[in-house]
């Protein structure tokens, strides 16, 4: 029979799921965003939401983050003056997509409505909730760790995943890779305690980072983008490190901080 917790351990909470008593949690999807509250919230979409706002960050591109590419899409740029992203089947040579190959090489740009049913979803869920949501990539994990770390706060890691047909959560590696990147560069600043659901995708993390790129382009995702014939985003997504840009959510939009 259960007699309670461990001398030591956390102390029951209200919901058992809330990761409650650690200072980094780390939880799936939208409903994990909803169920593991933070001061601060990672998400992370590594193909391809929180890699393209990173690339735009770089550029100095403000992102706004939009769960669905209709017409009430539309007329969320118009409101906004800003430019619409259009599927990449859509987007030809030139246009802007959810691809961050497509956002490197804009012009004239200086507002974004990337509209996606995971990241960008996820982030406009946590938009009204209070917490500072952060976009975190491969790209930019290490920096946004270092940010993170300053401001002394809770930190819940959100790995958007991907949906089956059926709308049910399908956990992407890719962005349990994405996740436990930045808990790990938490854990290298001292950051602490974690979560043992965050320990997992911190250990994922040290598994492959020394197979990367090579890995990104074999998992499911990177595969999908490749056979659709996108290699280049899954490029851009694999370069760990390479941005210094850490995106924050402010009144709706992506900014550098």
């Amino acid at each position: 029979m259960y007699g309670g917790p461990p001398a030591g351990t956390i102390s029951p909470v209200t919901s058992p799921y809330a990761q409650s008593g650690y200072r980094v949690g780390f939880d799936w999807g939208p409903a994990g965003a909803a169920a593991v509250p933070g001061a601060l919230v990672a998400v992370v979409d590594v193909l391809s939401f929180t890699t393209s706002v990173t690339v735009a960050a770089d550029r100095g591109i403000t992102v706004l983050p939009y769960r669905w590419r209709d017409s009430t899409a539309i007329q969320y740029a118009e409101q906004h003056a800003a430019a619409l992203a259009v599927g990449r089947s859509e987007a030809g040579a030139d246009g802007i997509s959810l691809s961050p190959a497509s956002i490197r090489q804009a012009r004239n740009v200086e507002r974004l409505v990337l509209p996606s049913p995971n990241g960008s979803t996820i982030s406009q869920q946590l938009a009204d909730s209070g917490s500072t949501v952060l976009a975190v990539s491969l790209r930019n994990a290490a920096a946004a760790a270092e940010w993170a770390t300053a401001k002394g706060r809770q930190i819940v890691v959100i790995a958007a995943g991907e949906r089956w047909a059926d709308g049910s959560l399908r956990p992407a590696v890719e962005d349990l890779w994405g996740a436990g990147a930045f808990i790990t560069a938490l854990q290298e600043r001292g950051v602490g305690p974690v979560s043992p659901e965050a320990r997992a995708a911190a250990a994922a993390w040290r598994e492959v980072r020394a197979e990367l790129p090579g890995l990104l382009r074999e998992c499911a995702g990177g595969r999908e983008l490749i056979q659709y014939g996108f290699p280049q985003d899954v490029a851009v997504a694999a370069e760990v490190g390479s941005s210094a840009s850490v995106p924050v959510l402010r009144a709706g939009a992506f900014v550098v901080d």
